[in-house]
């Protein structure tokens, strides 16, 4: 232990004794990454940075004065000062130095002080001139967890409290890649992947993997399955791999199916790709565009998969080549690709992109939003379902202006992604009738109530008379506000969410399988006891994007010719003239059944309470946007209607007498609505309560005039 090991230390040419016992302990807490990204007070390491921790981190104050004191000269310049600021002076007026301008100012973490430092190891702007400027500007910390530099103390408190906060509490200090021994195996799917130790710090870590994306890569790896199904083989692309384990479950599971390309722009994760690849006995190609020549690795004896990896930018990779899939999955928005990626996209392809931020498509910030996506949003009790819609007519843009139309599979909005999945069609025409579903969306700040705007160009004279709401006559003020634009067509097509259910069940895919059913119920607004099966006759009329599509009972030889263009155009007006005229899309938006209820009553359960609204002639069904949502095509008048007709009370002198009385107005308006028409009972529901509360306000004064 009493061992000393002396090191160089470049920044400053000092030869530094640090006991061996703790350079052992640094050495076995270090990792390997260094900050993939960094904000504006925050700069990485270069790969030549000493291995070692920086001087300016020291345990005591007396570590400090002894790399002072290893040099022999009488005048001592101050270790962690350049000495154009500081000139050598004797041991007391250095002590003074380090102990009020290096150590008062440090941060301390985990037993360590990180001082100031006034070195040039932090580039200072060329405009500022002087030496005062120079070093005021020049000083900055080193961080002991992850080796960037910054400027201002408090700025570096709260990078230490992130670290913590993200449980990366060990010090490295060196920036070389890890050994095989510090990787993680995660296993998700039947596919093995590494992953480095701090995977799930997107900004920390050059091959990000986040298991509650477990569920994102489910539903594309259903729709891709779905597609592989149409038409074989097909080329898909994963344009942000990381890890690669998105790609790696197509191939595993999807064999000579698909052929499957990885990209990703930074080199240690297309390193950790390769790796991944031959982990789970895959064949690689590399297709790295710095290089001149391909290149094959592993033996391909027991599996002759091949997965072709490539090192460029995405927009580049979709630019130089034309797939059938592509997925977009990068950290933030998507929208800086949108345009490559239907540039090449193969017609009746298929694209989805993973959106993650939150903040912005939530309406937590609108001019994030406004700036991204060009739509202006508010937050409504109806937020995530506008975050899709937003999402959606970014993508119908994009792909108008490659004279592209869309048709969307898929949309869903969850905690922490928004997934859009939508279908590629080639041509001016379904361009343009894209383009006429995005609309702007009226909205009652009111009520909630809203309203698409109607199509035309005229100007209306008076906008609000498009709501169903009369807030505007009622309430002071501008009542409604403009949201948008937004798509205002169809966010599921049901014949290819039953497809993905069936590839679910088909590869065990337990979490996709309770969403998608709820997705199929939703589509065709239908409660789950409700939800029609189809036989396998019918499943063979199914058609998509006016092409009829194979579906396992069929033959690609009977519905599908690839490569014609005439044959497609058969395909559509055939489709155009046996199109079911009883398909009816879902209704836009929903309500929250806790955000209109009536205080002082208790709610009917939810399940109930979508009884009551189908036998009252409207179309219902739960939505996965909101667990206490109902998308209903009633009116919000209706809606809170019929909520408080089937409301109870909540105080305890009406449990007695109202539920009797209630259950009795139930069982006359059930054979009221049973005996008449749909249009009769939905005017007899308007009037039916103002009556029920004339009679209970003349009896039951004190407890049933809500009623």
């Amino acid at each position: 232990d009493g061992v000393v090991v002396s090191e160089k230390v470049k920044s400053n040419n000092i030869d530094v004794k640090i006991p061996k016992s703790e350079l052992e302990a640094e050495e076995k807490g270090a990792e390997e990454e260094h900050p993939r990204e960094s904000d504006s007070n925050i700069l990485d390491v270069s790969s030549d940075y000493p291995r070692d921790k920086h001087i300016s981190i020291q345990r005591h104050l007396a570590d400090l004065e002894k790399l002072a004191d290893l040099r022999g000269d009488e005048r001592k310049p101050c270790p962690l000062c350049p000495e154009e600021k500081f000139k050598a002076c004797y041991s007391h007026k250095l002590h003074r130095h380090l102990q009020n301008l290096h150590w008062k100012v440090s941060v301390e973490f985990e037993g360590y002080r990180m001082c100031i430092c006034h070195l040039s190891c932090r580039p200072v702007k060329p405009n500022l001139v002087g030496d005062q400027t120079l070093s005021k500007m020049g000083a900055h910390y080193h961080c002991i967890v992850c080796s960037a530099t910054i400027v201002r103390r408090t700025d570096m408190i709260g990078h230490i409290n992130r670290h913590v906060n993200k449980g990366e509490t060990e010090s490295r200090f060196n920036t070389v890649r890890a050994p095989k021994s510090s990787y993680k195996v995660v296993k998700e799917s039947a596919t093995d992947v590494q992953v480095l130790p701090n995977h799930s710090t997107p900004q920390k870590t050059d091959s990000y993997f986040n298991p509650k994306m477990k569920l994102n890569r489910q539903l594309i790896f259903c729709a891709l399955a779905v597609l592989a199904g149409e038409r074989k083989p097909i080329e898909c692309l994963d344009a942000f791999g990381a890890t690669g384990i998105m790609g790696l479950q197509w191939a595993k599971h999807l064999r000579s199916s698909v052929k499957v390309t990885i990209n990703d722009c930074n080199e240690n994760s297309v390193t950790m790709i390769k790796e991944n690849c031959l982990l789970n006995k895959m064949k690689v190609k590399l297709n790295i565009r710095e290089e001149d020549s391909d290149e094959t690795v592993g033996n391909g004896e027991e599996n002759s998969d091949t997965i072709e990896v490539t090192k460029m930018d995405a927009n580049v990779v979709m630019h130089l080549r034309s797939f059938d899939f592509i997925h977009l999955d990068p950290f933030g928005s998507s929208v800086n690709y949108l345009d490559s990626a239907f540039r090449n996209v193969r017609n009746l392809g298929i694209v989805s992109l993973t959106s993650t931020d939150i903040s912005s498509l939530y309406a937590k910030a609108q001019h994030v939003a406004l700036r991204h996506y060009g739509c202006n949003i508010v937050r409504t009790e109806y937020y995530k379902e506008l975050a899709a819609r937003t999402v959606i007519a970014a993508v119908t843009r994009a792909a108008a202006r490659c004279n592209k139309g869309i048709e969307v599979l898929l949309a869903v909005a969850l905690e922490h992604f928004v997934l859009v999945v939508v279908r590629v069609l080639r041509g001016p025409t379904p361009a343009d009738d894209s383009a006429k579903k995005v609309r702007y969306l009226i909205h009652c700040q009111w009520c909630e109530e809203r309203v698409f705007q109607k199509e035309g160009n005229m100007v209306e004279e008076n906008p609000y008379q498009q709501l169903p709401c009369d807030c505007y006559g009622s309430m002071p003020g501008k009542t409604a506000v403009l949201l948008g634009p937004l798509w205002s067509g169809a966010l599921f097509n049901t014949g290819f969410l039953r497809r993905m259910l069936l590839e679910a069940v088909q590869y065990g895919l337990d979490e996709a399988q309770s969403l998608l059913k709820t997705l199929v119920c939703e589509a065709e607004c239908t409660t789950p006891k409700h939800l029609s099966t189809h036989s396998p006759g019918d499943e063979n009329k199914q058609e998509e994007c006016g092409v009829y599509i194979r579906t396992p009972n069929t033959s690609a030889e009977s519905y599908l010719v690839h490569g014609k263009r005439k044959s497609e155009e058969v395909l559509r007006s055939t489709a155009k003239r046996q199109r079911p005229e009883h398909s009816a899309e879902h209704p836009p938006f929903y309500y929250n059944i806790h955000r209109h209820s009536i205080k002082g009553m208790n709610m009917p359960k939810l399940n109930k309470f979508l009884n009551y609204l189908s036998e009252a002639g409207y179309r219902v069904s739960r939505t996965h946007f909101d667990p206490m949502g109902v998308r209903t095509n009633a009116p919000l008048a209706q809606f809170k209607t019929v909520l408080m007709k089937y409301s109870t009370p909540t105080y305890m002198g009406a449990q007695a007498e109202g539920p009797v009385h209630l259950s009795a107005e139930i069982q006359v308006g059930e054979e009221v609505l049973a005996a008449t028409a749909v249009k009769v009972e939905e005017a007899e529901l308007v009037d039916k309560p103002g009556v029920a509360t004339t009679v209970f306000t003349q009896s039951y004064p004190s407890h049933c005039a809500a009623d």
